[in-house]
Parts: structure tokens; sequence; C-alpha cells
């Protein structure tokens, strides 16, 4: 039974599910429905006063989706989880369940640019403010912090930088305070756990690696329920002061019977309520196909990526390969320390024929697909100096790490000598 282990292989093929107790189905099934009887009015009441839990609308929970959520909380080691309908979704609420009109967070620089223009841009707009640090420098952290902070956010493996970040160095800073950090980890599934170097709450695109498959868009918000969320009620006012968007609960203490659990309950019932950013059935059965085989894809891809990180870096069309294993110092210990088994499956080089040698690096791969995606079973390739890194400044260009030369690649589970083949005809085609 999966219930006693830890050990990813099994809990990606059983928890949360084991069989069907109407027909013994053992593959979970597509609860392809909007709404769910009620056994009674009593039974309603208490399903909406959360005195009990169960199925009350799809956009609010799903069968489906609920194995998926259970799944993957099992495998980061987390109390519970949320379905979302993308990876953007799942940043954005992961913040405003946290913070208000006024309030404050503190992001590391390194993020994937949509993340960036949401925090930088949207967000703004509705009054909740992003302070951008350097993680380089965890103390920027502490720095950066005031009575308004709400929360830190950070991505494992930031794309397109692909610095590790100090998971644990921030998050002793932010537990004194009250203040959690919320942890990107889409590109690094089953090669770091954030929660256990102390990150409180972990945010994924379920679209790349979980899927794998590149068919379908989701996101995942995972509780750690190891953050105590009422020990600095002033921090944290939306989870310890009375909503009025919820009868006036308290959610640290409405949600007590069901364990600790305030931070995911209220994101469920009052953002997905009210914004409707549900995950599709339909899509949560095509996660849990890819989840499945995850423990066995993370490896190849981690292996295919180290194989062409070394070949690259012999290439005189290479000026620089960006890579974890290629870090020194102090970057090099934090990819050791949170990375176990690999050191994930990107990796950004630079041409030294600039924005028109990417242009005709791109143009000549055959094997490689030119797509804006990561994490498919697929190897992948972007010119961001084509796409949408087109306009950036020169300062803009230094703060992303995408310079005119810069390609990244997501490297696919295809044999290493049909990758290397392929990489090899382009670069050829990229200094002619």
């Amino acid at each position: 039974m999966a219930e006693g282990s830890k050990h990813p292989e099994t809990l990606a093929l059983h928890a949360g599910w084991r069989a069907d107790p109407s027909t013994g189905a053992v593959a979970p099934p597509i609860y392809q429905t909007t709404s769910y009887q009620f056994e009674s009015t009593e039974h309603a009441s208490a399903l909406f006063a959360l005195q009990q839990l169960g199925n009350i609308y799809t956009r609010l929970g799903n069968p489906t989706t609920a194995i998926l959520e259970d799944r993957m909380a099992a495998i980061e080691g987390g109390v519970a989880a949320l379905g979302l309908s993308s990876g953007q979704a799942a940043s954005a609420f992961s913040l405003q369940n946290l913070a208000r009109a006024g309030d404050n967070v503190v992001s590391s620089t390194d993020l994937y640019g949509g993340t960036w223009n949401l925090f930088a841009n949207t967000l703004k707009d509705q009054g909740i403010e992003v302070r951008f640090v350097d993680p380089a420098d965890p103390s920027a952290f502490a720095r950066a912090t005031d009575e308004r902070t709400r929360a830190y956010y950070a991505e494992t493996l930031p794309n397109p930088k692909l610095r590790v970040f100090p998971i644990a160095e921030v998050a002793a800073i932010g537990r004194p305070l009250g203040v959690p950090l919320i942890m990107d980890n889409t590109a690094a599934p089953l090669i770091c756990r954030p929660l256990d170097h102390g990150a409180a709450v972990v945010v994924y695109s379920t679209t790349k690696y979980v899927g794998g498959h590149g068919t379908s868009i989701g996101g995942l918000i995972i509780d750690g329920g190891n953050f105590d969320w009422s020990a600095h009620p002033e921090r944290q006012p939306l989870l310890n002061t009375p909503d009025p968007s919820y009868h006036g609960a308290v959610w640290t203490e409405a949600t007590k019977p069901m364990g600790p659990v305030a931070y995911i309950i209220r994101a469920r019932t009052v953002l997905l309520r009210d914004l409707g950013a549900a995950m599709s059935p339909f899509n949560a059965f095509q996660f849990l196909q890819g989840l499945e085989t995850l423990p066995l894809r993370m490896p190849r891809h981690c292996e295919n990526t180290q194989k062409v990180v070394d070949w690259l870096s012999g290439r005189r069309e290479v000026t620089r390969v960006i890579h974890p294993s290629r870090q020194s110092g102090e970057g090099k210990a934090r990819a050791e320390r949170y990375l176990k088994g690999g050191f994930g499956g990107l990796l950004g080089f630079e041409l030294a024929g600039g924005r028109d040698a990417g242009r005709r690096f791109i143009d000549a791969l055959k094997l490689f697909y030119h797509v804006a995606n990561i994490g498919d079973a697929r190897s992948l390739a972007i010119h961001p100096a084509s796409t949408t890194h087109s306009q950036l400044s020169g300062e803009e260009q230094l703060a992303t790490g995408v310079t005119e030369g810069y390609v990244r690649l997501s490297i696919g589970l295809e044999h290493i000598d049909d990758i290397l083949a392929d990489l090899d005809q382009a670069l050829a085609a990229a200094g002619a």
C-alpha cells in the first residue's frame, strides 16, 4: 500500500487512489461533471459550512483532480494541494491568497519571464507590490522586508539563468518573521523537494515535466502544512481575521479540525470559488498519466542534458554553456545541496555569432521542436532574442540572463546520439 511509502516511484502510481469502489476500476476515471448530488439538505449545509469535506461543484473541486492533488502532495511531502487551470494561475493564487492591495511580496529576480510580468505589472495593477532582489545574496530578502511583507517567492531552478535558489537560507530568514517562502518547483520535480528545506508552499506548472506529454495546461499549489500561520497574526491577516467573503470565517480557526490546511482551504474556498481557474478533469487525468512515469523520465532528462552540456562545452561555436553543473563556488555548492539525482533537463548556451547565429541555429534544427514550452518528453529549443525577448533593453538582458546569442534547450528522452547529431548540424549552420 502507498500509505507507508515515501518513495516517489510508488507514490506516483498509488497515492490517493486504489480502485473505484463501485466498479473496481483500477485506473482513475474522468469525472466529467459539473455538479454532485447532495444526500440531503443537512448534507449540503455541512459541505458549504466546511463541517464536512466533499464534492459541491467542479469549479471548487473534482474527484479526478483530487487524486492528482493527493498524489502530488504525497510526493512533495505536503498535506494538501489545489489543482488549477495553469501554472500562471498557481503563481498568482499563491500570492493573492496572502496579499491584498497595499501589501508586498519579496521575489527573486531569477524568474520565468511570464511570472516576472505577472508580478511586475498585473499584480502591481491590483495593488500588490512585488519587490525583486538578487538571490545571490539571501540577506537581500531581509532588507526588502517590512511590516506589510506577506511572502517570499522564488524558483528552484529558474529559467533561463539556471542558478539554484538558496531555499533553506531564505526560508530561515522568513520564518521568525512570519513570512513563508513559496517555491516554484516546475523545473525540478523529484530532484528537489523544497518543503524539506524549509519552504512553506510549492507551486507547479503541471504543463511541463509532471505531464511530460505536451497535451495539457495546468498548475498546482501544494501546502506543506509546516508553517504556523497563526504565530504572527498581524503578518498574515487574511488567514487570521474574519473573512467577509466566507461568513466571517477565521481560517486558522475554522480549519483546525481538518489539520494544518488553513492556507490551501482558503485558496480553494475563496480564490478558486471567486476567480474560477479550475483544472479540467480531463487535464487532471492526463497529468495522472504523465505522473506515473515521472520517476523514470526525470533521470533520463538529467542524464541526456548532462551529456549535451559536456558536448557543447567543447564546441568552438559556443562561447558559454549555462547549466548548474557548469557553475563554480557557491552556485555549484547550492546545486549539489538542493538537487539530488541530477541537475535537471534545461540548459542554455550562447552562440558567438549573436542574434543572426541564433536564428540560423533554430531554423536548421530537425529533431528539436521550436516551441515556447519546456519539460516535454521531446527535445525543445527556443532563441528568446527572436521571440519573447525580442524587445529587451541591454539592462533587461542582463537582468534576465538572456543575450542576443542565447539559446535555451529542453532536452528530451530521445537517444543521445540523435540529439547530438541534430545539434551538430544546426551548429554548423549557425556558424555558416
